[in-house]
């Protein structure tokens, strides 16, 4: 059973980043979103230092200033001029933008982790002083008095409300760094990344891990019982990634360079049991005309002018002989024949490595308007573990499903999966995987063989396979209901003819 919804527990978050918003003014989103995120994870790191700091001071005062008793446990070491308490102090000097700077480069220089990776740009005469305290001010009552875990919690859990509101900010640009949080727990909750390695080849703010944890921790298991591993092309969202990871106590291995997962695979090894992805859609500018020769490509050379199979074949690379994949993509790559595509799709399906395809509704994602679907991959249809339970052989199967009805509006422009939601999907295909309680729903889901594939051309759009919805029967017996309609009928003669002789009568009177 999926988890239950925790979206309408947001009170204090949409609380705290209304109050921030107003302290933006003129400021774009998109530079005030570094502005606003690193002050918290400044203040989140500094929490956790101060609370190591005072059970040291109880317990070896002598240890309280040794840095390598902080990171002896994976807690940062917070310097005395980097601390919450002194910038708190000094929030309403002019000079608080050098502070602020100073602070993080201190951190950056005594925890090699974060080397280059908090923003240190506070300090530039465009970034007002005022609204830099005010800011201070306000992430200050962030989880006061609340005790360890619940401290690192809610700051966890503010970070990835203000990311999500910035990429709704910043629409198409926000949107590339943010998968849009019941997608990813959709995805999750079907995958279950219960045990083994989980991985991201376009890592983006690194949402898919953060759900991976919760996932675990929900369902009772052990956090140390997977190993995060992600790759971002673009250094200014891979920063967010390792904030937002680190706001969250999760250790992981993200890798950035420029050149990106096709051209400089920096996991080549890695062979994960789980891989959730929402690459960007349809890139025509991913340089393939210079990996035709590509040991990934396994299933046909994708072409140079969409990235889309580039990205499947490269997940599908990186699978365990058990994993499963689940990937986010334009509704075009279900159906397309253009450039090998089709081919590219037919080989993929006769070599029984797609499990599960998903139409999703519009207006989810915040950058774009393209409809998405989902693809679900497994390297090894025949069995698989899913939270130690065996799965049954799926070969010769795909199972679809069609969720472009569900979900609801959260504002005018965009739209969510309630938890009910995300169950009905999840349930869906744990139900068909394991064997267990699995039907078809006209209009929802449906276990199709390839042969019924086969003769669709070898398209996998949904909407092909599970049919009409049936409709609700009336328990109304029909004499009554033709009684009725029959009553109204007559109702509706007798007005017209009623009406009928009022314009005779008007007519007559008429003098020419």
């Amino acid at each position: 059973m999926a988890s239950p919804d925790t979206g309408s527990d947001l009170g204090i978050e949409a609380s705290l980043f209304k109050a921030a918003d107003k302290l933006r003014g003129n400021m774009e989103p998109s530079d005030y979103k570094h502005v606003a995120l690193g002050l918290i994870f400044l203040k989140h790191i500094s929490d956790g230092f101060e609370q190591k700091r005072q059970q040291l001071l109880e317990e070896y005062p002598d240890g309280a200033e040794d840095p390598d008793e902080y990171l002896a446990e994976n807690v940062f070491w917070v310097p005395p001029e980097a601390r919450w308490a002194h910038l708190q102090a000094n929030a309403k000097q002019a000079s608080i933008g050098r502070l602020i700077d100073e602070a993080m480069m201190a951190i950056e220089k005594v925890n090699p982790t974060l080397k280059g990776v908090l923003p240190k740009d506070y300090g530039r005469p465009a970034l007002s002083a005022v609204m830099l305290g005010e800011l201070i001010d306000l992430i200050s009552g962030i989880a006061l008095g609340e005790g360890k875990d619940k401290a690192r919690d809610l700051l966890g859990r503010v970070y990835e409300y203000f990311l999500g509101q910035f990429a709704g900010s910043e629409g198409k640009r926000g949107g590339e760094f943010y998968t849009p949080r019941s997608v990813v727990r959709t995805m999750v909750e079907m995958l279950e990344p219960y045990k083994g390695r989980v991985y991201d080849p376009c890592c983006g703010s690194g949402g898919m891990f953060v759900q991976s944890e919760k996932f675990v921790e929900a369902h009772g298991g052990r956090l140390g019982d997977i190993a995060i591993y992600g790759q971002e092309s673009n250094y200014t969202t891979w920063r967010l990634c390792k904030m937002n990871l680190a706001v969250r106590g999760i250790d992981a291995d993200i890798r950035w360079n420029s050149e990106g997962s096709f051209h400089k695979n920096e996991l080549s090894d890695l062979r994960a049991d789980f891989i959730l992805a929402n690459p960007p859609f349809n890139i025509s500018d991913w340089g393939g005309d210079r990996l035709k020769e590509d040991a990934r490509w396994k299933f046909g050379i994708p072409p140079a002018g969409n990235a889309n199979f580039a990205w499947l074949q490269h997940i599908l690379h990186h699978l365990s002989p058990t994993g499963t994949a689940g990937v986010v993509l334009a509704n075009g790559s279900m159906s397309s024949t253009q450039s090998g595509e089709g081919e590219m799709r037919k080989a993929m399906i006769e070599g029984e490595v797609i499990d599960c395809m998903i139409a999703l509704p519009g207006q989810l994602f915040y950058s774009t308007q393209i409809p998405a679907c989902l693809w679900f991959l497994a390297k090894d249809k025949s069995n698989g573990i899913a939270r130690d339970r065996k799965l049954r052989d799926r070969r010769g199967e795909i199972l679809f499903i069609d969720a472009r009805k569900l979900g609801h509006m959260v504002d005018r422009t965009r739209r969510e999966f309630s938890g009910a939601d995300i169950a009905r999907i999840a349930d869906t295909y744990h139900a068909w995987r394991l064997g267990e309680g699995y039907t078809d729903v006209p209009g929802f889901c449906k276990s199709a063989s390839l042969k019924e594939v086969r003769e669709n051309g070898h398209v996998l759009t949904p909407g092909r396979y599970v049919g009409a919805e049936v409709a609700e029967e009336d328990d109304t017996p029909f004499a009554e209901r033709f009684a009725a309609l029959q009553e109204t009928l007559e109702a509706q003669f007798a007005e017209a003819e009623e009406l009928t002789a009022t314009i005779r009568a008007r007519l007559a009177g008429v003098r020419l």
